[in-house]
Formats: C-alpha cells, sequence, structure tokens
C-alpha cells in the first residue's frame, strides 16, 4: 500500500520544473511539513527519478521486490526502459560521497539478468574514488554513476533520456562510466553561443 501512495503523490508533479523544485526544497531542509513526514523514508529520490523519466514518455516501473519461495531476495529501485535500452535503477540520498556498495549491489543484480540490461545509480551527492574506479572495471556489466548535479541538470531541462543515451555512448566508446553530462551540455550551450 505505502508503494502505491509514494506513486500517487509524486504523480502530483506535473512537470520538470515542479520535480525541480521539490528536490530543492528536500535539499535545502525546507520541504513543507506534510511533504517532510510523507518522504521521511528516504524514497523521494527512487521517486524523483522514475517520475522525471516517466515526464519525458519513458516506460517505468515502479520500485518493487523479486520474492523466492515468498522471501525478498532483491529490492529494486526502480527500472526504466527506453526502446531496446533496459535499466535496473539505484538510488542513495546520502549527504555524503557514495562508496562502492551501492556498485557492488547492482552488479549482482546485473549478474542475474540479460547482457542487455544496463545499472544507474543515482546519488545525492557524488561517488568516492574506489567506487569510480571500481565502475571502470565492472565489465561485463555496465553501470552508468549519476551525481546529484547531473541528474538536477537533466531533470530541470528535461534531458534526462538524452543524458543516459550520451552517458551509455562514452561508456562504450570513451571506457567513461563517469562521464558528466552537464559538463557536456553546458559545452554545447557556449558553443551556440559563440
Amino acid at each position: 500500500m505505502a508503494e502505491r501512495e509514494n506513486r500517487d503523490r509524486i504523480g502530483r508533479y506535473k512537470s520538470s520544473d515542479e520535480l525541480s523544485e521539490l528536490w530543492q526544497h528536500h535539499k535545502d531542509g525546507c520541504l513543507s511539513k506534510e511533504d517532510k513526514d510523507f518522504w521521511n523514508n528516504g524514497k523521494l529520490l527512487e521517486y524523483l527519478i522514475l517520475r522525471a523519466f516517466e515526464l519525458e514518455e519513458a516506460d517505468i516501473r515502479w520500485p518493487y521486490s523479486i520474492k523466492i519461495d515468498g522471501d525478498v531476495v532483491e529490492q529494486i529501485d526502480g527500472a526504466i526502459h527506453i526502446n531496446d535500452l533496459h535499466i535496473l535503477i539505484e538510488c542513495k540520498d546520502y549527504t555524503k560521497n557514495v562508496n562502492i556498495e551501492p556498485f557492488a549491489k547492482m552488479r549482482n543484480q546485473l549478474l542475474r539478468r540479460p547482457a542487455n540490461v544496463i545499472g544507474c545509480i543515482f546519488v545525492r551527492e557524488g561517488y568516492t574514488e574506489p567506487a569510480m574506479t571500481l565502475a571502470r572495471f565492472g565489465a561485463p556489466q555496465t553501470i552508468l554513476l549519476w551525481s546529484g548535479n547531473e541528474f538536477e541538470y537533466c531533470i530541470k531541462n528535461k534531458k534526462l533520456i538524452e543524458g543516459l543515451k550520451i552517458k551509455l555512448k562514452a561508456a562504450a566508446e570513451e571506457f567513461d562510466f563517469c562521464y558528466n553530462v552537464k559538463a557536456y551540455f553546458e559545452t554545447l550551450l557556449l558553443e551556440k553561443k559563440q
């Protein structure tokens, strides 16, 4: 029942601007009391990312659990499907850089999936050096790392799907699983102005 309430609650946000404002209020610690009480379980980032992709017309699956013989064996923060691209997501709303644990969890989840499934980890801040190094050597599983400033920029500018494709291209061509799409988009803007 809580999952349905979470989906209904995030569904109230009908635009990327509204989602950006919600996230900024969360980061600044100035959510309304009602929102603060509701999202106190740490689920806001998961639902915010999924809703943002949904607003860009991606097919999404809300957070879910996988059970075997009645026991939960995996908890998935969500899935995104864009044409033939299938992505599992993991979200960490920590106020410090994230270490290798979410990466290791995602890697194990991808080992149990078809080869064409990739992972994306979204974090509020950034990653430790060991996590970024491990991301470069995680093959054959592809896991793309998103920092807060990247997904915030992409949500605000309705560029999450485009950013995802750019990140995947950088991973394929340059072996860069931490490619900064915000810097990419900002460079494009500067070039257009010149």
